[in-house]
């Protein structure tokens, strides 16, 4: 059987892929797994939050339930960005932490991921742990052994957002005075965090798509659909635009000219930057294996060095414990900060890189230019068995053939997504013309030989 967890905790169809019962057992499973005879104060404790989806009321609900019937008191917070749940389970010293969001997937779609004490993402192991006690009876406790669901929104949201504008107010008290900032929120979990951390930080802010009706979450807006946002920013003469996704735990950035920019060069930015604040540990950036070769090749110039890692912003994070690196990411808009987070958080790395465009004295557009890119074209192939990309014949040998035709010059990923039920086909090359060729070529033998 397939794994249950993917590169971001359990996902699928809410209410028919991801039921109410199986929250209710991973609520359960979970404060096994997780709880410990060693917490501090009389109970243990675990948070929850979600994103704005119609469906995370009864999953919350579920999992609560779960949990709570597992001996656990449980603080609701309601409505947050999965990296404000992940900071207030640190913050906060409490057992464990849950997020209900599907990120930037559409609406329909669900998900739960658990952060452990300290706020970090579960490693394999214990993601196993769960799932094989999932749904196993066990010794349940009774009277007093049960736990309360209590709710608390304001005070989390209040909190969370202290800490993200502190993050950039260490030398001024409105680090981005006079910048005018489009921040599209994707009617999602960051749609009041961040239009208020970024104007307690002093920009000046124009929002859109912060009305979330439970239906509307990443439906032609955010980080996947970044076209309002370059409009925007550019009929408002704004200085910059940050796009979020569903559950804000990442960030793509606008310039004053609409132009997209994407991880890798926020990352770019974000690393000379602490660089030359002597906080880029071992003067490092971790990436992933989507991140682009220009980023790599222009980070050496600057005497950065790049770690590379699977893609998942828990196994950057992995490699950055483990190498005590301080700044990694994804192309896609999850940069984790270790010296603010334990996890990618979209909202800071807005406020952190508006605030670099306000020291730099530079637009982002001429910040961005110095990160130049190389072709890139990136196909996702559904309707296949994406567990055979890696291992089919037919499929290998036209990548071996793609590969020796573009030599030194480029590059081929072929990955199965971990949220997705597709293959990702990403090319690197010379010309665009070059990459949608061999993109497209490829999808097409991955669409004919892994067809289900």
């Amino acid at each position: 059987m397939p794994r249950l967890f993917g590169t971001d905790g359990v996902r699928g169809l809410a209410n028919r892929d991801l039921t109410p019962k199986l929250a209710l057992d991973l609520g359960e499973a979970a404060v096994r797994i997780l709880g410990s005879e060693h917490s501090k104060g009389p109970r243990r404790r675990a948070l929850v939050g979600r994103d704005t989806r119609v469906s995370g009321d009864f999953l919350g609900a579920a999992l609560s339930a779960g949990m709570s019937a597992g001996g656990f008191d449980v603080i609701d917070v309601g409505i947050l960005p999965t990296p404000g749940i992940a900071f207030l389970t640190s913050v906060l010293n409490v057992e464990m932490g849950a997020v209900i969001s599907a990120s930037h997937n559409p609406m329909p779609d669900n998900g739960i991921k658990f952060f452990a004490r300290g706020g970090f993402k579960l490693p394999d192991a214990k993601e196993d742990d769960v799932e094989r006690i999932l749904g196993q009876e066990w010794n349940r406790p009774t009277g007093e052994g049960v736990g309360r669901i209590s709710h608390d929104t304001v005070t989390a949201t209040n909190l969370y957002i202290k800490h993200l504008v502190e993050t950039v107010t260490t030398e001024s008290d409105a680090p981005l005075d006079g910048l005018r900032i489009v921040a599209d929120c994707a009617n999602g979990a960051t749609s009041v965090v961040a239009p208020e951390a970024l104007r307690q930080a002093g920009a000046d802010v124009n929002v859109i798509n912060a009305s979330p009706d439970g239906y509307n979450i990443n439906d032609h807006a955010g980080s996947t659909h970044p076209e309002q946002l370059q409009a925007m920013v550019v009929a408002s003469k704004a200085d910059m635009g940050v796009a979020f996704d569903g559950d804000a735990d990442r960030c793509l950035a606008v310039d004053a000219t609409g132009r997209l920019i994407n991880g890798d060069q926020i990352m770019g930015i974000l690393a000379r930057a602490k660089k030359r604040a002597g906080k880029l540990n071992h003067d490092t950036l971790v990436v992933t294996v989507m991140s682009n070769l220009g980023l790599k090749l222009a980070l050496k110039d600057m005497g950065i060095a790049t770690v590379e890692t699977n893609v998942g912003d828990r196994y950057v994070l992995e490699e950055m414990l483990r190498g005590d690196y301080s700044l990694g990411g994804e192309q896609s808009g999850h940069v984790i900060n270790r010296e603010f987070a334990t996890t990618g958080d979209g909202t800071l790395t807005a406020l952190t890189l508006a605030a670099e465009v306000v020291r730099s004295g530079k637009s982002l557009e001429q910040l961005a230019d110095d990160f130049p890119q190389l072709p890139q074209k990136l196909i996702n192939v559904s309707g296949v068995d994406k567990m055979a990309a890696t291992t089919n014949a037919a499929v290998q040998k036209a990548v071996e053939k793609e590969e020796t035709l573009l030599g030194d010059t480029g590059r081929v990923l072929l990955r199965p997504s971990g949220t997705e039920p597709v293959v990702r086909v990403m090319v690197e090359a010379a010309t665009q013309e070059q990459a949608d060729e061999v993109c497209s070529r490829l999808a097409a033998v991955v669409g004919d030989e892994l067809a289900l």
